[in-house]
């Protein structure tokens, strides 16, 4: 975490309520998953925190907060830090539409997890709650959008291109969104980082060790093998409301009261 003296008045505060209330945090992004190309990466965390009764029921709400090396308006490079730290509700409300990127702090292990509380460590045993097919459908909309970015010659970003001139980071994330939707959808878990052999394949792609037009055939395989799973996954349609609503008081209630003793 940044130290809470390192930006102005409304963001220290924000820095606060992340730092005080936090009970998970992690490094998401390409390290996490074994893809990264080894130092050329910035470094990703994602966290969340149990942020004060004056925070989540008053006027000053905390939703989220954003945290760069780098400051607004400039791209991240090597070694810098990206955080985000979402509020509980928020974290949850996010999950429940089944973001990837959102849910990995529930399946990090070793020096991914960064830290965790018992709360946090709760957090961790609902993740099965979020396989649902809502999310299903989610990630193949994520995964359509990696693949039109592919080899598009408006999206390929320079410092990606490769090979013979698609994006190997998109066409990279399109079979890692299909693998681990796959899996979740499954499994009710993610693998982290990504396992063998599957690791091997998806890097030479984003390294441009394959053609463009086998990269797309094997996105288009992916995604067929994740509508497969989608059709036939023994998952609810939604994520159980009710439920999640009850745990999300108790674990509000049982925080502040904590935190007054």
């Amino acid at each position: 975490m940044p130290t809470l003296d390192s930006r102005e008045p409304d963001d220290a505060r924000a820095l606060r309520v992340a730092h005080d209330g936090l009970i998970l945090l992690a490094l998401v992004g390409s390290t996490v998953h074994g893809l990264d190309l080894g130092g050329h990466d910035d470094r990703d965390e994602l966290g969340v925190t149990i942020e004060p009764p004056e925070h989540l029921l008053g006027t000053r709400r905390f939703e989220h907060l954003v945290w760069r090396t780098q400051g607004p308006g400039r791209p991240s490079g090597a070694g810098d830090v990206d955080l985000t730290v979402y509020g509980l509700r928020r974290y949850c409300m996010l999950a429940r539409k089944g973001s990837l990127t959102v849910l990995l702090p529930l399946f990090a292990e070793g020096d991914a997890l960064i830290h965790v509380t018992p709360a946090g460590r709760e957090l961790r045993t609902i993740a099965p709650w979020f396989a649902t097919r809502r999310a299903g459908r989610a990630l193949l909309g994520y995964l359509a959008a990696q693949r039109r970015r592919i080899a598009d010659p408006g999206q390929v970003r320079e410092r990606e291109r490769v090979g013979d001139g698609y994006d190997g980071k998109y066409a990279m994330h399109a079979l890692r969104i299909a693998l681990q939707g796959e899996e979740l959808l499954r499994t009710g878990r993610i693998s982290l980082p990504v396992p063998e052999p599957w690791r091997g394949r998806i890097m030479a792609v984003r390294r441009g060790e394959v053609a463009a037009a086998d990269a797309l055939a094997a996105v288009d395989e992916a995604a067929a093998r994740l509508e497969s799973q989608l059709a036939v996954a023994r998952v609810p349609e939604e994520t159980d409301d009710e439920r999640l609503n009850a745990w999300l008081a108790r674990m509000y209630r049982d925080e502040w009261d904590r935190r007054d003793r």
